[in-house]
Order: structure tokens, then sequence, then C-alpha cells
């Protein structure tokens, strides 16, 4: 393809995304597949002689798209927002075209230096202190860009934990890093993503998850009391993550109760994941949600979902930027300039080396909507959710599930009174996977307080209350078909008769099923609640052995409790010492638990340098 060619088809794709953003609603919102699908329909190898560009976008149409979820589909009210608008997808397109790679200031200083810009525009407009901002007067911190909020939960922690295993280096020089490091214990609510589980499991550390309260908000004195608890058995505390705007329910941990106890611990790191509701801080009447944000060590949103930034866009800010290059930092003499000390190198802030110039797309968006255009988008979804939040509590059907406080209503079926718990979430399963079968409208399930629910997100970016009306028309269609029955069914004629068996046999299929179980994908999910505390004063039972019993069955009952902890290395740590001051380990990819070793169950073990830190573990009180 040559300039002149790539000028014909280039306006062609434009006018074929015009087409596709137009025609969306007459199209099915999730494909009706299965897994292979589409390796049935091309070839096994590559071709050997260019295709006709035609040929391309014929397949494009008759085989991409029969497989693609629309996410921009009005029907769509899964996940949460993607943002797609169009000075965003301009960006990009000027961005390939550039196709710079810019690592470093040297590699292109103007993809650097308006990402510099871009972040302290952004962190200006939601309201986070001058410290995370670069470009103010003897600020330290500074923003990035990165590929994921994920990616900044790691990258967070990658800084946390290197400047946690410095700080007891510092305490213990002749203790081995390795045994530093499985000191090291990081925190975080249930209700946090599992992008945090995921970090913790590449940092090699361990992660205790804790449970909200009854609203899905992590609360000061329960961390306050899991750290203290922790510190006294010789661990040592070095993260917290918490969450605003939760992905199960939109929920808000308490950051101005959680920040003051967080920084009663020594060299401890706060971070704040906003991915999806930081953007919505734009408007003053969300900014509420940032108080306690002085507290924090960095701080992470999402563009590409409230704010129609397309995918890939999370901001990540620090308030010492030096903390995390030094983590990062990998210095060949082939990347090296004569401004690396002057200029900030990108490629010292994350993961990757390789960026793409992301910049544009935030720089278009800002200046094409303003301020006070992304407001009124994020206030219109706000009002949509609000509105859809009514139209479920006027069916007593039905019940909310959550406090709608963004652009997310969680709700589902009540129940009768003589129906169980288990009976009411096979049915609201049952209504979830009848809809998704459908095909009329999409939506995901979560889990609050233990009980099975129905995610309804505004998503689309030009939703109206119509919209509204008709998903809800839709659901409470199916609703009624499920209540009333056999008897409703009798009623059905032939058409509706053949439609219905159409509609069994799609929920067969994979996909479907899928996305209306969580337990089909992670069989964790929705399975008996996190155990119970139990007072560390109290024997673990006592389990009956022989002496041909395995040591895998010489592992007590698990004690229920509220709180659990991941880490990856914990089989290599694994005993029966029975310590009742041991807490189980529970993996949730794996779903098994193991136990932690008792750093005093043996004179050897006491002796080891590995209990050093632990002997001289520093009290609360201390600091």
């Amino acid at each position: 393809m040559d300039v002149e060619e790539f000028r014909v088809r280039g306006k062609e794709m434009v006018d074929y995304i015009c087409t596709y953003m137009t025609t969306l609603r007459t199209r099915r919102v999730t494909p009706s597949v299965e897994p292979g699908y589409l390796r049935a329909a091309l070839p096994a190898e590559a071709p050997h002689h260019p295709e006709n560009w035609d040929d391309v976008m014929d397949d494009v149409e008759n085989k991409i798209m029969p497989g693609v979820t629309h996410w921009q589909h009005p029907r769509f009210h899964a996940y949460f927002p993607s943002g797609n608008g169009y000075p965003s997808i301009l960006g990009d397109m000027l961005s390939a075209g550039i196709g710079c790679i810019g690592f470093s200031w040297a590699a292109s200083p103007a993809c650097t230096e308006l990402e510099i810009i871009m972040l302290d525009w952004m962190g200006k407009a939601i309201g986070l202190p001058p410290a995370f901002l670069a470009l103010e007067e003897g600020s330290k911190g500074g923003g990035v860009i990165e590929g994921s909020a994920s990616e900044c939960v790691l990258v967070s922690m990658l800084a946390a934990r290197a400047n946690g295993i410095k700080r007891l280096k510092h305490q213990f020089p002749t203790v081995d890093e390795g045994l530093l490091l499985s000191k090291l214990i990081a925190y975080c609510s249930k209700e946090a993503h599992s992008c945090v589980e995921k970090a913790a499991m590449i940092c090699f550390v361990k992660l205790r998850i804790l449970q909200p309260d009854e609203n899905g908000s992590l609360r000061g004195e329960t961390l306050k009391e899991a750290m203290e608890e922790d510190e006294e058995a010789g661990h040592v505390p070095f993260f917290v993550s918490i969450t605003l705007g939760t992905t199960s329910c939109c929920s808000f941990d308490n950051l101005p109760e959680i920040g003051p106890v967080v920084r009663k611990f020594p060299s401890v790191w706060l971070h704040v994941d906003a991915a999806y509701a930081g953007s919505s801080f734009l408007c003053p009447e969300h900014k509420h949600h940032l108080a306690g944000i002085e507290y924090a060590d960095s701080f992470n949103t999402n563009p590409n979902k409230l704010m129609l930034t397309s995918f890939d866009c999370s901001l990540l800010w620090v308030n010492n930027r030096y903390l995390l290059t030094s983590a990062l930092v990998v210095d060949p003499l082939y990347l090296q300039h004569c401004y690396d000390h002057t200029a900030i190198d990108y490629r010292h802030w994350g993961v990757p080396l390789s960026r793409r110039f992301r910049s544009l797309k935030l720089w278009f968006m800002l200046r094409s909507y303003g301020i006070s255009g992304l407001q009124k988008y994020v206030r219109r979804h706000c009002e949509l959710a609000k509105y859809f939040e009514q139209l479920v509590k006027k069916d007593d059907r039905f019940e909310v599930c959550n406090q709608v406080k963004l652009g997310l209503v969680c709700f589902r079926l009540v129940g009768g009174p003589d129906e169980t718990d288990e009976q009411i979430d096979e049915m609201n399963k049952k209504l979830l996977t009848n809809i998704n079968a459908s095909g009329k409208i999409h939506m995901v399930p979560a889990s609050v307080r233990e009980r099975f629910v129905i995610r309804f997100c505004v998503v689309q970016q030009h939703a109206t209350r119509e919209d509204i009306e008709i998903a809800w028309d839709i659901i409470t269609e199916f609703a009624t078909e499920l209540l009333e029955g056999p008897d409703k069914e009798r009623d059905l004629n032939e058409e509706r008769a053949r439609r219905h068996r159409a509609a069994l046999a799609h929920k067969r299929s994979f996909f479907v099923r899928m996305v209306s179980d969580p337990k089909i994908y992670n069989p964790a999910i929705n399975k008996t609640p996190p155990p119970a505390p139990t007072s560390p004063s109290s024997p673990p039972p006592a389990v009956p052995t022989t002496p041909d019993t395995p040591d895998s069955e010489l592992q007590p009952p698990t004690p229920k409790q509220s709180s659990w902890i991941s880490w990856p290395l914990a089989f290599f740590f694994q005993s029966v010492d029975h310590d009742p001051n041991d807490l189980p380990l529970r993996f949730r990819h794996l779903d098994t638990m193991v136990r932690l070793k008792s750093p005093g169950a043996s004179s050897r073990r006491s002796s080891s340098p590995c209990a050093s830190p632990e002997r001289r573990a520093p009290s609360p009180s201390a600091h």
C-alpha cells in the first residue's frame, strides 16, 4: 500500500467506523459464537502473496464482526464504559501515523513533555494536591500514562516493595533480601480489584485481604487492627491499596479514616485506585470522595472508563517520583542521553520500555470537550443511573443492592418469603442467563454481601432515558416470564415457543454461560464466604494422627475469620505447626488454602536470620 492508496483507504476506514457507530442498534449486542469459531473461518497459514484490500475488509465484516461484543452498543450495560470519543480516535490515528517510541525525552521530546503537561492538567482538574504535579514549584511528584489500572497498581507496589526492602536492609544489614521479602505484607479490601492480588503474586509478597463494612467500604479500624496484629506477629506492613469506586458495586473505601492509620506505620505506601470513579472528580459535586487524598503516595484513574478516551489510557500520579524510578531504573549506555539528569525519562516509570504517544488523545479530548463538556457527560451518566434506580424501586419484585453514586446500579429479584438465599441466587442467575441469551441487552453479575446480584452500568456515550426504559422493559419481561413459570409457558403461542427453544440452545454456548455465571471461569467466585475471625489465644482443633498419616492430612481445619492472606510463596513455607497466631493463606486463583510457618515453632527457626526482623519489629506505639 503506497501513500495514495492509503489516502483512499484511510478515508474509507473512517467511513466504515462512522457507519459502524451509527448502525450499532441493528446488531446483536453479544456474539452468538463458541470458542474456535474463527479458526475454522481463516486459513491455517498466512498468505504468501498480497491480497486485495477489499477482500480484507469483506472478511472484517463477515468473519470478525460476528465474533465482536459491541461495547458501544446502546444495549450494552456490562462492566464499565469503554471510551471512544471521536477526538480520541483521531489522537490514536495520529499517534500511529507519527510512529515514535517515546521511552525517553531524547527519543521524542514532544511525546514526553506533552505527557507531563497533560498529567498536570488532569491532576488539577480532578483536585489532586500540588505534591502530585510535576511542574509545581518544589514538587517531587508527577504523573505518567500507563497501559491499565493493573499496571498502575503493580508499579506502585514495586516501588513500595523496593522502599520497604531498603528500609529493612538498613535495620538488618546482614539478613538476606529474600528473607526480608518474606516479611513484607500488603493490604486491600475484599472489594478491591483482582489486579491487587495479581500484583502481590508478581511481587512475591503477602497480601492480607480485609472485609469491608455493610456498604462495601474498608474502614480505618479494620485496617489498623490487621496491621497491628501482623506487626506483632513479625510481619512488616509496606503497602495499602484502597479503592474509590469498586468494580462490583462502586463502593468507596474510607480514605479519611485509612490515611491517618497508614501514617502511624513507618514507610507504608498508600495507593488509591480510582480507575472508574476518578474521572467523576472533574465535577465539584463528586470531589468530596477525594477527602483524605493528602495521605496518599500514589493515585490512579482511567479516562478510558468515564472520560470518553479510548483504551489504553490509565493515569498514575505519585508524590515522590524518585521512589518510583529508583525501583524501576535500568540504564544501559545505548539509552542514555545528555539531558537524562534534567529531563523526565518515562522508561523509568513503568514496566515496558517502549511507549506510544498516548498523551495526544488526552490532549485532543480535553481541548475538544473542555472540562465543562466532560462534566456534562459524567453528570448525564449519573442521572441515567439514578433514573434506572427509581425504576427498580418502583417494582416490588426487585431490590437495589448498592448505594448508587455514579453510573452503576446493582439489583436483584427479591424472591419469595419461603425461598432460601441459595434459591434466590439461582433465580437471579437464571434471570441474567435468560436475558443475556436473548442478545437484547447484556449485563454481568457480581457478588455483593455474599449474594448474587446483577450489575447495570450506563455505558453508551449518547445514552438516553429511552435507552434506560427499553432495558428495564426487557428485564421486567424476562422476570415476569421467569416468575410466572409453567402457567405462563402453557399460554405461549407457537412463535414464542420456537424463540424460547432457540434461546435455550444458545444458552448452552460457552460464551453466554461464562458472562452470566462467573463460576465457569473462576470457580472461587460465589463459594463459601471467607472465614470469620477467631481469637489468637484459642487453640486450634486437635487433629488425630497415626504414624501413616500424610503431612497434608495433618493440617487442622481452617478456622473461620474475616480476612485471609494471599501469598504465592506459601507453598515453600508450608508447615504443620498448628500455631493459632498463623493466618491461613487463601489463593483465589487456585481455590485452596495453606498455613504460614510459625516463626517460633522450633529453636532452629528462632535462631535463623529470618527471625531477626520479627524479634526487632517496631511496635505501633513507637511511631
